[in-house]
Order: C-alpha cells, then structure tokens, then sequence
C-alpha cells in the first residue's frame, strides 16, 4: 500500500538535490530490441524505462517534492515523443514495428 505521507513543500538542500538528468534519458532505446528481448509480448515494454525510473528516484529522493524532478519529468517526455514519432515512421513506411 502507498505511504499516507503528505509531498514535502519545502526545497531539498542544495547538496541532496539530485543530479540533472543525462541527455541520454531523453533518447529511448531501440524499441525493436525492447519488445524481442522480453520473454512474452508486452504491451508494457518500455524502450523508455530507464528516464522512468529515473524520474521515479529523483521524487523518493526528493521527498516527492515534484517542483524538484521537473527536469526528469521533461526528459521522459521528451524521450516517449520521440518513441511514438519512431513508431509512427515505421508505420507509415510499412516496416515490422516488433
């Protein structure tokens, strides 16, 4: 079950805000390979994950003060346009998307 703790409203210190994000969050990985590394066929297979997780850190280490993650929320974003526009290409152009 979820803890019942409120967000924090107030900033982290300087020295326990997380880092920025990488500019290799914001690029999802090659979504073919994602789905054939999987064992079954998931609609939930991510090519995303790792700019999922990371924004998921950054808000346990910040208290889940989302004013302080916004930059990973931006990146992951960023990353599943990017996906989605792939896929779409693959699509029109008539290539195997899995």
């Amino acid at each position: 079950m979820a803890s019942q703790v409120p967000p924090s409203k107030n900033p982290i210190p300087l020295a326990d805000r997380p880092l920025p994000p990488s500019a290799a969050l914001s690029e999802p990985a090659d979504y073919k390979n994602t789905f054939r590394g999987r064992m079954t066929a998931s609609k939930f297979a991510d090519p995303c994950e790792a700019a999922s997780k990371a924004s998921l850190e950054c808000l346990e280490r910040s208290h889940y003060n989302r004013d302080e993650c916004l930059d990973f929320f931006a990146a992951y974003r960023e990353c599943k346009g990017k996906w989605i526009a792939q896929r779409k290409e693959d699509a029109r152009k008539g290539r195997d998307t899995a």
